[in-house]
């Protein structure tokens, strides 16, 4: 374990592998090691692939590993998977359709459990990324589970981010409902190979065109067609990745979204120490206390909340 650092940054496969396990185990070294991994980040381009549960992510995943290890690069994969309410862990496991990437030395496959975590990512995700970065992988590809309005979260970690929609499912008008639309830097109609297709491209064109409150004006949004069954438009979205990364740094951008990034990190992080915080001060005989006085019209919350905050040292 003393050396589990070295042994990541010099590119050691299994000591990523048991770093990641312990940060999802949320071992207290691993705030540690990670602490250490900060200045060796910040290299990898991150791509986060989003969209509706059926929509064809994890296939269009395992063809963009493919076309980027042609050019020799180091891919690393986070698959969010969603959470089994039994044991917590991931239901899809290690994502058996990834399988043939498997044997492959230059790409590291994880899948994570959401645990319920809103936004289609887990709360580690990017403790995950920062140590695949830290390793050398590049690019890291982050696969959301696809839950809609929340998924909104993948831009507060990926700088690129695919949204996956399939034509026939009409993933097009909920992406205006779920507010996709505005999230998306890349859009990638799957299984092309359909006959509507060519209609979903013109009704997104049509969407694209009618969105008068962009993120980045300076970007046109792309259209890509891929087809995983019969092979195309991978190569097209790989080059529409690349020259929004170009775009990312020849503008103000990236500096932008590092900033918004940075910040949404530490909130989390501060977050996260005041529900420790609230659990060590709180057992679970005294919740279930507070809520039942709550339930009662016995107590308020807006009380009971301020005491809870004192107690663990907040300002109100």
């Amino acid at each position: 374990m003393q050396n589990i650092v070295e042994r990541l940054l010099s590119g050691d496969r299994r000591a990523l592998a048991r770093m990641v396990t312990l940060i999802e185990s949320e071992a207290p070294p691993s705030r540690r090691y990670l602490a250490e991994l900060h200045q060796h980040a910040g290299n990898a381009h991150i791509v986060g692939v989003t969209g509706a549960p059926g929509a064809g992510k994890s296939t269009l995943v395992t063809r963009m590993v493919r076309e980027m290890r042609k050019k020799d690069a180091r891919v690393g994969v986070v698959a969010i998977d969603p959470s089994s309410p039994f044991s917590g862990g991931a239901i899809l496991g290690d994502r058996i359709r990834m399988m043939e990437l498997a044997g492959d030395p230059n790409v590291f496959i994880r899948s994570m459990a959401s645990r319920g975590s809103l936004g289609g990512l887990a709360s580690s995700t990017r403790d995950v990324v920062r140590a695949m970065d830290a390793a050398g992988y590049d690019p890291i590809i982050i696969e959301t589970v696809g839950t809609g309005q929340a998924e909104v979260e993948v831009m507060r970690t990926a700088q690129t981010v695919l949204v996956v929609v399939a034509p026939g499912m009409g993933d097009d008008i909920q992406a205006i409902k779920a507010g996709i639309l505005e999230i998306a830097d890349i859009f990638v109609v799957s299984k092309a190979d359909k006959p509507s297709a060519d209609q979903t491209v013109a009704e997104l064109a049509m969407l694209l065109s009618l969105a008068s409150n962009r993120r980045e004006a300076a970007w046109r949004i792309p259209i890509v067609k891929t087809s995983s069954f019969k092979d195309q438009g991978i190569e097209q979205l790989i080059n529409a990745i690349r020259q929004h990364r170009n775009h990312l740094h020849e503008s103000n951008t990236f500096a932008d979204r590092a900033q918004r990034q940075v910040r949404s990190e530490l909130q989390a992080l501060i977050l996260h120490a005041v529900e420790d915080s609230l659990d060590a001060a709180v057992s679970e005989e005294e919740w279930k206390t507070l809520i039942d006085a709550i339930n009662e019209r016995k107590r308020d919350p807006y009380t009971v909340a301020s005491e809870l905050q004192a107690r663990i040292g907040l300002k109100k």
